[in-house]
């Protein structure tokens, strides 16, 4: 079975698998990698351990990591940061410009600055081939427009649940899984939409943690 360490890159993100190769890696420490979007700084959610094979075979060939972040990493990150929030109030400015129906959630620039990535919401499909190319000439690198779920979003602004507590899914919950009506039946919760519908306004997560394997 391979060794791997396991990589987040946001706060309650998924978590990826890399190969650590001959770094002395720990939990939470900073390492770069490269990824399908590029270099990224990650945070380490656990060192070294062996992983199966059915496990590991969606992230194969499996990355290694480059190396450990150090304090100028630090510094350039939190430099993209300001750098992205400028992106985005000039992508606001674009969309009103284009006059375009969609909700603008996140700017981020790749580590390696390779890449400028928007993240939005919408009701329907979106067409905004005019807007990436005027992204484009502003930016001068590439640009990546995402539409994301309305999960996806509630786990990006965060928000406290019905229990009065921080949502699962911006604290601790990694990845979304399935939730179903049913489960709320097996229960035998209220049926009432607004009793099991989270602010996502689908189904509660936790609906998953009475459920039996």
């Amino acid at each position: 079975m391979p060794e791997v360490v396991g990589i987040r890159f946001r706060k309650a993100g998924k978590i990826y698998f890399f190969a650590p190769g001959e770094l002395d890696i720990s939990q939470d420490d900073k390492v770069i990698v490269e990824t399908v979007r590029g270099f990224e700084l990650g945070n380490v959610a656990f060192g070294r351990r062996t992983i199966c094979d059915a496990k590991i075979e969606p992230y194969l060939p499996l990355k290694s990591v480059v190396r450990k972040a150090d304090a100028a990493d630090t510094e350039k990150v939190q430099a993209l940061k300001i750098k992205a929030k400028e992106a985005f109030a000039i992508c606001l400015e674009k969309i009103v410009l284009h006059k375009l129906s969609m909700k603008l959630l996140d700017a981020e620039y790749t580590f390696d600055e390779a890449k400028l990535i928007f993240q939005f919401t919408a009701e329907g499909r979106v067409d905004f081939r005019e807007l990436v190319r005027d992204l484009a000439s502003v930016f001068r690198t590439r640009i990546e427009l995402r539409q994301i779920g309305v999960r996806d979003e509630a786990k990006m602004v965060g928000g406290l649940g019905g229990c009065g507590r921080e949502l699962c899914c911006c604290s601790f919950l990694g990845e979304f899984h399935h939730v179903s009506i049913k489960m709320a039946r097996d229960q035998n919760l209220s049926l009432n939409p607004t009793k099991i519908s989270g602010v996502c306004g689908r189904l509660l997560c936790c609906l998953n943690y009475e459920q039996e394997e």
